[in-house]
């Protein structure tokens, strides 16, 4: 696969990652999943990760863990989280940002958002030795 192909197939799965992360949380709090609901928990988290996506250059090295991954990471931790206070989402008991909230989210997010990445570099570098392997086999 060419870096054009994983540019975008790591969009999809980061988009869908960030859904996924949007969903276990209403579905965690008993709240309900409609394409509404959902939207409106997961877009702050969305945008976050466009402008990490942008500014990070992902389309260009979309598995490296920095500056993509880690950038991508943070900004859509940073932006989710100031998007949610801005717009009131997620007060508890008049706390507008709790800290069990940003723990989770930053915690599932670098799973989600750096561990795909790393289980894709290493199926990766086991092919490629593979396929050396193979070659080397084969030539000898």
């Amino acid at each position: 696969m060419n870096t054009r192909t994983w540019g975008w197939l790591a969009a999809v799965i980061d988009v869908v990652l960030i859904v996924v992360f949007a969903l276990i949380g209403r579905s965690s709090h008993g709240e309900a999943n409609t394409a509404l609901a959902l939207w409106t928990t997961a877009y702050p988290f969305l945008a976050g990760w466009a402008i990490g996506y942008v500014t990070s250059g992902a389309w260009a090295r979309p598995l490296r863990f920095w500056p993509t991954g880690v950038v991508v990471w943070i900004l859509t931790v940073f932006v989710g989280l100031a998007i949610r206070v801005a717009t009131g989402q997620g007060d508890v008991d008049g706390n507008p940002l709790p800290i069990s909230f940003v723990i989770v989210a930053t915690i599932v997010l670098g799973v989600f958002l750096l561990g795909w990445r790393a289980i894709a570099r290493g199926v990766l570098r086991f092919t490629s030795s593979r396929s050396r392997q193979d070659a080397a086999a084969t030539d000898a």
